[in-house]
């Protein structure tokens, strides 16, 4: 079969090796990998990408005109090239592209065992081809949307948290599941939320990891239920998914350690999970309306006058 492409693999195909990228962990026994790669005019055609039973699913951030698509080694006509339209790439045809024209795309490399470990899930039948052909183009607000929401992320990969890329991720591929694989469940999903013990469970979870670096595959194991039983019970439960949760504690615990005027708002922000300062300043400022050194002096001159 060959080695399973990943983002080296990825990058070599297009010959930016810098490109960001970011890996969930293994969902579904498998890995999913988002890239973002944009260049200039007469970047030529890309190598060959190695075999594996997945998707390459491209999200076209920039019109590119003058771009030649092949499959199996044969010319992909009636391709749609203007910027957002998303197209499915299937990595056991060989595809291929020659761009001339500047471009700028971003791809998640979706496997099929990530696919069929959702349809289980749901009690359906397993997916064995997404109903696609090489020259489909689609404008998938929703896949679009799930696409440019981890764009920041991918510009500043330590400002996201590994359960934000899980939890996005785990989203676009049941979207793609249900959407162009056929995905009908056959048993009835399961109803409520956790039981008091999981939410006790997972709620100490992630307040031991603010970093955010904690997986959802182990909070779902924690709480025996599968990463997507566990992210709806979760919502359910809680009102918002982990990823929002873990934001809103980290929040509530820069502003106990706030109250101590001798820490730094470098050390809160690294005590927190933040990835720098300024990452803490957004966060934070978005959260209470109002910057951490505001909230400090604000806590501060209460406290005096009280």
């Amino acid at each position: 079969m060959g080695a399973r492409p990943d983002h080296g693999a990825l990058a070599n195909a297009f010959r930016i090796p810098d490109a960001p990228r970011l890996v969930t962990r293994a969902l579904h026994k498998s890995s999913m990998v988002l890239t973002e790669f944009q260049g200039a005019a007469n970047h030529g055609l890309t190598a060959p990408i190695p075999y594996d039973d997945a998707y390459l699913i491209q999200l076209r951030l920039r019109e590119c005109r003058r771009c030649e698509y092949f499959s199996e080694g044969r010319h992909v006509e009636a391709v749609d090239r203007r910027a957002g339209v998303i197209q499915f790439h299937d990595l056991r045809r060989d595809p291929a592209v020659d761009l001339q024209d500047p471009f700028h795309v971003m791809h998640l490399l979706l496997p099929r065992r990530v696919l069929n470990g959702i349809a289980e899930e749901a009690g359906a039948s397993l997916i064995d081809d997404l109903r696609v052909q090489p020259t489909d183009c689609f404008h998938d607000d929703v896949l679009g949307s799930l696409f440019l929401s981890m764009r920041p992320a991918l510009a500043d990969p330590r400002e996201a948290s590994a359960l934000f890329v899980d939890h996005v991720a785990l989203a676009m591929s049941a979207h793609v599941a249900q959407m162009y694989g056929g995905l009908r469940a056959t048993g009835r999903p399961p109803r409520g939320g956790l039981a008091p013990w999981q939410e006790r469970r997972a709620r100490e979870l992630l307040d031991a990891n603010l970093d955010g670096e904690i997986p959802l595959l182990l909070l779902a194991t924690e709480c025996g239920l599968s990463v997507r039983h566990f992210t709806r019970a979760f919502r359910q439960s809680i009102g918002v998914p982990p990823h929002r949760y873990l934001l809103k504690r980290r929040v509530q615990r820069a502003q106990e350690l706030l109250m101590n005027p001798d820490l730094s708002l470098m050390d809160i922000a690294l005590a927190c999970g933040f990835a720098d300062q300024s990452h803490f300043t957004r966060i934070f400022s978005a959260s209470v309306s109002m910057s951490p050194g505001m909230w400090r002096r604000t806590y501060l001159c209460r406290a005096a006058a009280a």
